[in-house]
């Protein structure tokens, strides 16, 4: 298993379109991966859109992200460096 923190930068959180990126990015990956709001202690499979925008992760929200699996240090390692870089916005 691995995993990572980081913070929400996008200024309207984690909506719908970058949500939408997040998901098609997590999804390359052969590992299982969760997504969780450290605020509120929620998480959810990172491969579903509708599950992440029930997060409600808004800007400055604190995430972490957990793979468990063959390629899991690449995933958490590229899903952090999406999230960094505000996901297009």
């Amino acid at each position: 298993m691995c995993e990572k923190t980081t913070v929400i930068i996008n200024p309207t959180g984690l909506h719908a379109r970058p949500a939408s990126d997040f998901v098609k990015a997590a999804a390359k990956f052969k590992s299982q991966i969760k997504i969780y709001n450290m605020d509120s202690g929620a998480s959810c499979n990172a491969k579903s859109v509708i599950m992440i925008l029930t997060l409600g992760l808004a800007n400055g929200a604190r995430v972490k992200i957990e793979a468990t699996g063959e390629d899991e240090q690449e995933a958490v390692e590229s899903l952090i460096a999406l999230i960094d870089s505000g996901i297009g916005e």
